[in-house]
Parts: C-alpha cells; structure tokens; sequence
C-alpha cells in the first residue's frame, strides 16, 4: 500500500486516497473525499464490505490486486461530454484543423487524446472529420485516445454509451447520422469506432504514444496533479510534439511556471505551442486511416 496519503484524510479515505495517488498520480483532495463512499458503493456492495473501512483492511491485508485494481477504476473521475467546450471545439473546427490542413504537407495528422475517459473527446473529433470529409479526401488521420482507467477504455472502445450521455453536447443530426440504437443505450458507428486507437496507458509510464503528434489534447488531467507530477506530463506531450503542434488544456489549466517546452499559441487563444528546439523524431508510429 502507498506510503504518502494526501494530509487531512483520515482513517480509510487516508490509505485509499493513497491507493488512488500510488497507481495513477492523482490526488484526491480533501473536497473530493466525499464522493469517495458514494463511487466505491457499487463495488462494497459486489464484495459485500460493510463500509469502506473494512474495504481498507481487507486491502491491506491481503494485497488483492484485481480488487485495487477496481477501487482504482471506481475513484477516478471519468467525467467527460460530446463536444465539451463547445467554444473550444468551434475553434478547432473553424481554425485549428484548418490551419493543420495547410500546414501538413504530407497529408498526414496525428492526433493524441490523453486522459480520453470514456471517449466523447476523440468520438467528437470523429464526427467533425466525418462531417468535413470531402476536405479530408486522401488525408491519414491518426487519432490515440488513451487513460489509464481500463473501465473507461473499455466503454470507449465498445462505443456504447447512455440516452444521459448522448443528451450532453451531442447534436441530434450527429446522433442520428453516427449512432445506432442498442436496446436503451446508443452505439458509435463502426466507421467512428475504426477511426479511433483507444488504449489503456500511464502517462508516468506511457507505452502507447509513438512519434510527433500535430493536435494533442490533455484537458482537465493536470490539475488532478501535484506540481510536480504536472511538469513531468508537460515534459511528455513535449517529447511527442514538433514546432508545429498545437496543444490543448482545460479551462483551468496552464503552462505558465509549469514548463519551459510550451508558450501560449500567438494565434489560437487557450491553446499552446512547442517552443522552437532540436528535437529528436521518437521511433515508430501508430497507424488510423480516414
């Protein structure tokens, strides 16, 4: 079990905050610690613990991964929505990726999605190139989507998500055109599902990114961090970013006095840019066709 809790927690929030932190970084603050019964009560109920308490002995007694495993999944927060920001995403449509169309010479985009959850992000890019296809005839598009939670990866890759989920940023004509009805729930097409890599991966142990990336989303992650768990993200993004890049935080999120790789974009508000250097070209690179 973890051996730096967050202060001010105590008793079985104290080792199960510490739990949370030890496997993916995050911290679970004081103000978030009353969600903390109310997410693992599904799984107290499947074990049949009677409160979280006895959840936190059992742990540390026995060393049940797969059960850590699952606290670890049912503690992360995994909000997401279509479209989310749709300012944001106004201005990727309307400057960003044309701006990347212009620029990218070899009809070639990369595009990584860290800290996806459940997947509404990179489904949302989806639909844009989908609805824009005729500017994107002939074009590779690559979009990675990944997060450490293996519950949200894998609701990401089934594409199935609920009446709720679909209500929240989702355009009626988007629904209709790319989703399919599955008993109460709604189904992303498979021509969606094929444009997307969803993967279960550590950002302090990445395996899944490959190469440079020309678009990289990382919104709403870092401020679950400490300062320094946030710079060595930043570091990261800037290995697999080029002078061309643009990248994407949360609306409370910055680069400013967290690292010296990325400045403020001079033409996209909210967004950052590579700070010119020499970069070495990472090995490999993940394949997605349009």
């Amino acid at each position: 079990m973890p051996t730096r809790p967050p202060a001010g927690l105590q008793g079985a929030a104290r080792i199960l905050s510490g739990l949370l932190e030890a496997r993916t970084g995050q911290i679970l603050s004081e103000s978030r610690s009353w969600r903390m019964e109310t997410a693992l009560k599904p799984l107290l109920r499947a074990h049949e613990f009677a409160d979280i308490d006895a959840l936190a002995l059992h742990l540390a007694r026995s060393r049940d991964r797969r059960l850590e495993a699952d606290v670890v999944n049912a503690l992360l927060n995994n909000e997401s929505s279509f479209f989310r920001d749709l300012q944001t995403f106004d201005m990727i449509h309307r400057h960003i990726l044309p701006h990347l169309h212009a620029d990218r010479k070899d009809r070639r985009l990369r595009i990584w999605s860290a800290g996806c959850s459940t997947g509404q992000e990179a489904y949302s890019l989806a639909i844009r190139f989908r609805n824009d296809a005729a500017r994107w005839r002939g074009w590779r598009i690559e979009i990675l989507a990944t997060d450490i939670s293996t519950a949200a990866i894998a609701q990401a890759q089934s594409g199935i998500f609920s009446q709720m989920d679909v209500q929240r940023g989702l355009a009626v004509g988007d629904l209709l055109k790319w989703f399919e009805p599955v008993g109460d729930d709604w189904q992303a097409s498979a021509e969606l599902r094929g444009m997307i890599e969803f993967r279960t991966d550590n950002l302090f142990d990445p395996r899944a990114p490959t190469g440079f990336y020309d678009l990289l989303f990382c919104r709403n992650v870092l401020l679950y961090f400490t300062a320094e768990r946030r710079q060595a993200v930043l570091r990261l993004l800037a290995r697999h970013s080029h002078t061309g890049s643009v990248l994407l935080l949360g609306a409370g999120e910055t680069v400013i006095g967290q690292s010296d790789d990325f400045v403020p974009h001079p033409d996209f508000r909210g967004s950052y840019a590579r700070r010119p250097a020499a970069l070495a070209q990472p090995d490999g690179a993940m394949r997605r066709a349009l």
